[in-house]
């Protein structure tokens, strides 16, 4: 699964310049097609359900629920950029939000040291993950599946079956229950670790670095980038936003039990892949991640609120997933296309910065 270049499919300033109003449109469609497509499915459920849709309380809903499903989007977007996938996101979110409570119930772990501790065994697993890639050379699918199953069988043998309940700090409760301007204050969470990924990638030399290993190792290697110490760095950003979002889950669950977090997995790479067709499409990028979640929280929210059955989200997950992949194909292959007439400037762009 590679990315691709940091010239993608987007036009340039200067191309569209050069098309008159009907062509600019026809050009920036690929490109916003799903934003649009966003607004459209928001603006219909507002007219189909103007008592419970447009309300504060649905846009509390929706932030709360889905502000952990994007915080482990942008987890899983970071390796993706590099061509690579971590699995554990869905995995380790189980033992993480269960680690965080029993700290603090079991062993008597003041809150903000158990949120340090889950943190940093976070970012310790995607540093196994990434030398299981980059060192032992094993497929990143294969490794960190077997590493996801691992932290899964420790999550299960950790609570052994049951639920682990106790009263828990009002600090860390307010992690996820506090409000801000109204709001949930985890949607603001999900702004500030989006807003940092994006300056990062688009601003910042690590940004290049990672779409031109994404785009081809073997080239970015040979101009000079650290290719092994940039994948392992992004496999540890990924454990340790995913470690964040089990702290998250904790707080608001105020309870943990191993059956719940591995259904976080499918929405989370739906989001990924759904991203990775808007804003920038042909290559995972921060907003398009964002929008692509945002997407699936309105379309089950509005189908919930005409009383889909409970079936219905795994299965609008399921179908997106399929779609997303295959549009993300598409662009992929209208990238290699495009790369025949176009000169590869993404190493000499990233080795300048």
């Amino acid at each position: 699964m590679n990315s691709v270049k940091s010239t993608a499919l987007e036009p340039t300033r200067s191309e569209l310049r050069r098309l008159p109003l009907g062509a600019r449109i026809v050009r920036l469609l690929p490109v916003y097609g799903l934003v649009v497509l966003t607004v459209l499915l928001a603006i219909i459920f507002t007219i189909l359900l103007p008592q419970t849709f447009p309300t504060v309380l649905n846009a509390r809903s929706i932030i709360s629920d889905k502000s952990i499903i994007a915080t482990l989007s942008l987890a899983a977007m970071i390796p993706m950029v590099t061509g690579k996938i971590d699995l554990t996101i869905g995995y380790g979110i189980v033992l993480w939000h269960m680690l965080a409570i029993s700290l603090q119930l079991w062993f008597g772990i003041p809150w903000p040291l158990a949120v340090v501790i889950v943190l940093v065994l976070g970012a310790g697993v995607g540093l196994l993950n990434g030398l299981l890639v980059e060192v032992a050379q094993i497929d990143s699918f294969i490794a960190t599946l077997g590493t996801g199953t691992v932290l899964y069988a420790v999550a299960m043998w950790h609570s052994q079956g049951h639920q682990i309940i106790g009263t828990l700090p009002d600090g860390f409760l307010a992690i996820s229950g506090a409000r801000l301007f109204g709001m949930p204050i985890t949607g603001f969470y999900v702004l500030l670790f989006s807003l940092v990924l994006w300056f990062m990638l688009e601003y910042l030399p690590i940004g290049r670095y990672l779409y031109a290993i994404g785009a081809n190792p073997k080239a970015a290697a040979l101009n000079g980038i650290p290719v092994r110490r940039y994948t392992v760095l992004a496999f540890v950003a990924s454990g340790t936003l995913t470690a964040v979002a089990g702290v998250l889950l904790a707080s608001k669950l105020r309870v943990g039990q191993a059956s719940v977090g591995l259904e976080f997995l499918l929405p989370a790479l739906v989001g990924v892949f759904l991203g990775s067709t808007t804003i920038k499409p042909g290559r995972f990028n921060v907003w398009g991640t964002i929008v692509g979640v945002a997407i699936l929280a309105i379309g089950i929210s509005g189908i919930q609120q005409f009383g889909g059955a409970f079936w219905v989200e795994p299965f609008f997950n399921g179908t997106t997933l399929v779609v997303a992949i295959g549009i993300a194909a598409y662009t992929q292959r209208r990238r290699v296309s495009a790369q025949r007439f176009a000169p590869n400037s993404t190493i000499r762009d990233a080795k300048q910065s």
